[in-house]
């Protein structure tokens, strides 16, 4: 167990996810025990105060990016989360350009049936030139992405400064996802001297989101995030057609040098997903 969490240091595996894994391996014990015994090998975080920002259904998604893996095979995710349903989407990418987070936009459009009225950023560099360039509140946004904007028929609007929680719900969403998918995955791999690629990460990703994320009942709505989707779906504005005229699939990543450790294959990632398929806690708010 030791070298289980020394294997995912200095990220942390949830008791919930490691009970599965030992549930496989014969363990009878408690959940309660296993808690206690994770929550003794490190303090838990002094809690901080909480100011949460509802929306009607339709009116806002919260996106981030957030780095995986630094280095020559870099592992970005690009996530989404609708603000009254909470329904998430995530993809896994290889760079963070203006090209990428279009194609990701669009993407998680088509998941959700619909595009909300407005969308919550920080100060991406491929979204926002300059905050406050014409005044007060009147950002100069990145022209192309504006264009983009446009075409689908949602505002830009961008977070406060230094108050990251105005777009707390995909922050939360952020740290829920890394602590039980992505860290007990690439550190499961990292055991057998194997790092996550894209293509594997997506796959294994887009299973976690329809059986477990989007599934699970969520902490702060007391609902199922899918079921809430069906409700703000009948809100949300038309998907557009692709941007450009072009499809989204039609937007490749750069290539990249290749990495000096092994990347596992398609099917054997899905293998071990499997067998950490119980994944769920460090539910966001």
């Amino acid at each position: 167990m030791v070298e289980r969490l020394a294997a995912a240091a200095p990220e942390r595996i949830p008791a919930s996810v490691l009970l599965v894994e030992l549930r496989e391996q014969g363990y009878a014990g408690g959940y309660t025990m296993l808690k206690e015994f994770v929550a003794s090998l490190a303090p838990a975080p002094a809690p901080q105060p909480v100011v949460r920002f509802e929306t009607a259904p339709g009116e806002q998604m919260q996106v981030d990016w957030a780095v995986m893996r630094r280095g020559a095979d870099r592992l970005s995710v690009f996530v989404a989360t609708l603000g009254w349903s909470r329904a998430a989407y995530l993809e896994f990418v290889t760079d963070e350009r203006l090209e990428t987070l279009i194609a990701a936009h669009e993407n998680a459009f088509l998941a959700f049936g619909g595009v909300p009225r407005e969308v919550l950023y920080d100060n991406m560099r491929t979204v926002v030139v300059e905050r406050n360039a014409y005044g007060r509140g009147r950002h100069r946004f990145q022209a192309g992405f504006l264009d983009f904007t446009r075409h689908c028929g949602f505002r830009p609007r961008l977070c406060q400064p230094g108050r990251a929680q105005t777009k707390g719900k995909v922050e939360r969403f952020i740290r829920y996802l890394r602590g039980s998918f992505y860290v007990p995955l690439a550190s499961r791999l990292g055991q057998e001297g194997l790092v996550l690629d894209r293509e594997a990460a997506n796959l294994a990703a887009g299973r976690w989101l329809r059986t477990v994320a989007n599934q699970r009942v969520h902490a702060t709505t007391g609902a199922v995030p899918a079921e809430r989707l069906e409700v703000e779906r009948t809100q949300l504005q038309p998907v557009p057609p692709p941007y450009g005229g072009r499809s989204v699939r039609q937007i490749q990543a750069p290539a990249v040098p290749a990495p000096a450790h092994p990347v596992v294959g398609l099917q054997h990632p899905l293998a071990l997903y499997d067998g950490l398929s119980g994944l769920m806690t460090g539910e966001p708010a």
